[in-house]
């Protein structure tokens, strides 16, 4: 059995009754269940559909998204988040970076990274680089004025661990600012790089080992072994390719906004809805929802 969910912006809430009723229809599917009014709505299916990423480009064309997955065990254990443009709307290197004079030249190395053009240690060792003698203070000042957090990652984080499951935020940018959004956000745990600092300045290094690619692969086998889950009782997310590797080894790995390159690797891709789209995935109604 599958589940078919389509959801579209919380903002706008443009969903359709007659397009998830056509669909329903066309597919053979179950009743649906609206999860928000206008927002999204689920129904199931026998058997997955030939056509699904065909109709899955139409509707992106209207603002829906379309998730189509077993129905069995879509209710994670735990949720392994990636930060930059995840869990935060920025790439903190970027913000840093325009702090230092440099920010067009590093987001265009972010960007490449991300899309999976350049290696991603050597990227983040470049661009670090260019951060030296940035005084340490700016941490904080782009912390407090900078750093906004993507829609609906409190409801995420609440709504899951309200329900028993473990959440960790793994990323490729630093401790300085995991720690935070972790923290604001209600995450268990948090890995990321460790900016090095001498003299209240910035040395343009990071601490070795990088964490990259690799890392989330061994965060993702490290947690659910020491919580005595499966890797398919795992929601993870991210929009680059140094999430890819978590996301495939994922029981849902999901790409939010994320790289065409990343997008095209991954069997599901939020564009339109934002973090709330993970708890409706997993069945969540809006009114089940932590605040």
């Amino acid at each position: 059995m599958f589940t078919a969910t389509l959801l579209t912006n919380p903002v706008s809430r443009g969903l359709d009754p007659a397009l998830v009723e056509n669909l329903r229809n066309a597919w053979g599917g179950g009743d649906a269940l609206w999860l928000a009014p206008d927002e999204a709505a689920e129904f199931d299916l026998p058997v997955q559909p030939d056509n699904a990423w065909d109709v899955w480009e139409d509707l992106q064309q209207q603002g829906v998204d379309l998730v189509i997955q077993p129905t069995a065990n879509r209710r994670k254990k735990m949720l392994l988040a990636d930060m930059d443009s995840t869990m935060i709307q920025q790439e903190c290197i970027d913000e840093l970076a325009d702090e230092a004079g440099v920010g067009a030249h590093v987001a265009d190395i972010t960007a490449r990274a991300m899309n999976g053009e350049l290696d991603f240690e050597a990227a983040l060792t470049e661009r670090v680089g260019l951060l030296r003698d940035l005084p340490e203070t700016v941490i904080g000042q782009v912390l407090a004025s900078r750093i906004t957090y993507m829609p609906g990652g409190i409801a995420l984080v609440k709504t899951m661990k309200a329900q028993g499951a473990y959440a960790a935020l793994v990323s490729g940018g630093f401790t300085a600012f995991t720690a935070q959004v972790a923290e604001a956000l209600g995450f268990d745990e948090n890995r990321a790089n460790t900016l090095l600092v001498a003299d209240g300045k910035l040395t343009g290094d990071v601490a070795r080992p990088i964490l990259g690619k690799a890392a989330k692969v061994t965060a993702l086998e490290e947690i659910t072994a020491r919580l005595g889950i499966t890797e398919a009782d795992v929601l993870a997310v991210g929009d680059g390719a140094n999430d890819l590797g978590m996301l495939g080894r994922a029981g849902a790995g999901v790409a939010l906004h994320a790289k065409p390159s990343v997008q095209a690797q991954c069997d599901i891709r939020i564009n339109h809805g934002d973090l709330t789209a993970l708890l409706y995935i997993q069945g969540y109604a809006r009114v089940e929802f932590a605040q």
